[in-house]
């Protein structure tokens, strides 16, 4: 019998009964260990990183399910015996409507019809920046890099896809370019779209010598993780690029900030993950990966396997 954690009952319960697993109820951000032979921690599903140092606590641990793709910062608090698994797959179709309902909404002047709305005044929006024929670079080509590339090419589009390291293409773009390629495509691209993990390359990726790069008018979708931006940068190009952004750093944006106010900034609350697809296709994944630990083999979607025994 496989011991496994969840962090809230509602997950508990939309996974169901696994042959050959032992389900119990513990938040790891905070609440004491309530049973000393688990397993497998499903983390909670915001703030993993900083939940996860408790789990030292568990003797027979060897397995942390994360609820989120990115993992950034969690690798260092969950020992090194312990391997670790993402939520790929999750995330991928909800994020890329995000991503392309911000192209949509920043092109063509929704903020600017729902404040003028909020006034209650009709206010003309004049001619916008249609999506079709627009040059879109897409900056990090995974699994969800490629889900937003699948709906932008029904847009008529040119689409360009760079990757950390350049590859053969597929259906969607003829070639994958490398990150080191930037630094020519960027100006050749009237929107710009960054899906990349958060690590030590790709920490202020976007800085001021990316966002310089970008011709005037140009728009810039980070739908990845905050720092991946510098925040300084932004707020200096703001207006002469527009910026539709779901993460930001600091996370939340404080009140006041001056990326509120920026002209031409699009901001949502970090919602790119957050929806009705979101609980269905993270229990399946769940059921899935313990139904594997329950009959012997391996974890699938792990980010760091166990190396040392």
């Amino acid at each position: 019998m496989v011991v496994v954690s969840f962090p809230d009952p509602v997950l508990r319960d939309a996974v169901g009964e696994v042959p050959g697993v032992e389900a119990v109820l513990w938040d790891p951000a905070g609440n004491e260990v309530p049973d000393s032979r688990i397993e497998v921690v499903v983390a909670p599903y915001l703030g993993a990183a900083s939940a996860l140092g408790s789990v030292t606590q568990l003797p027979d641990l060897r397995l942390v399910q994360l609820q989120s793709a990115g993992f950034d910062g969690v690798l260092e608090v969950v020992p090194e015996q312990v391997a670790v698994a993402n939520a790929a797959g999750v995330y991928d179709a909800a994020t890329a409507e995000l991503a392309v309902g911000m192209v949509i909404a920043s092109l063509r002047g929704i903020p600017d019809a729902v404040r003028s709305g909020d006034e209650a005044r009709w206010q003309p929006l004049g001619t916008r920046t249609s999506l079709a024929d627009r040059r879109v670079l897409v900056v990090g080509y995974g699994a969800v890099g490629r889900a937003i590339a699948l709906r932008l090419s029904t847009f008529e589009v040119g689409l360009t896809a760079v990757a950390s390291r350049p590859r053969s293409g597929d259906d969607l773009v003829e070639t994958v370019h490398g990150i080191d390629e930037l630094d020519r495509l960027l100006p050749e691209h009237d929107v710009v779209i960054v899906i990349v993990p958060l690590n030590d390359s790709t920490q202020h990726l976007v800085d001021d010598a990316f966002l310089s790069a970008m011709p005037d008018g140009a728009l810039l979708v980070n739908v990845a993780r905050g720092p991946v931006a510098d925040t300084d940068a932004l707020v200096a190009h703001a207006g002469r690029l527009s910026l539709a952004l779901d993460v930001t750093d600091p996370e939340p944006l404080p009140d006041g900030h001056p990326l509120w106010s920026a002209p031409g900034v699009l901001i949502t609350p970090h919602a790119g993950g957050n929806t009705t697809a979101l609980l269905p296709r993270m229990s399946a994944l769940l059921r899935d990966q313990l139904q594997r630990l329950a009959v012997g083999d391996a974890p699938a979607h792990l980010v760091r396997p166990v190396v040392k025994t």
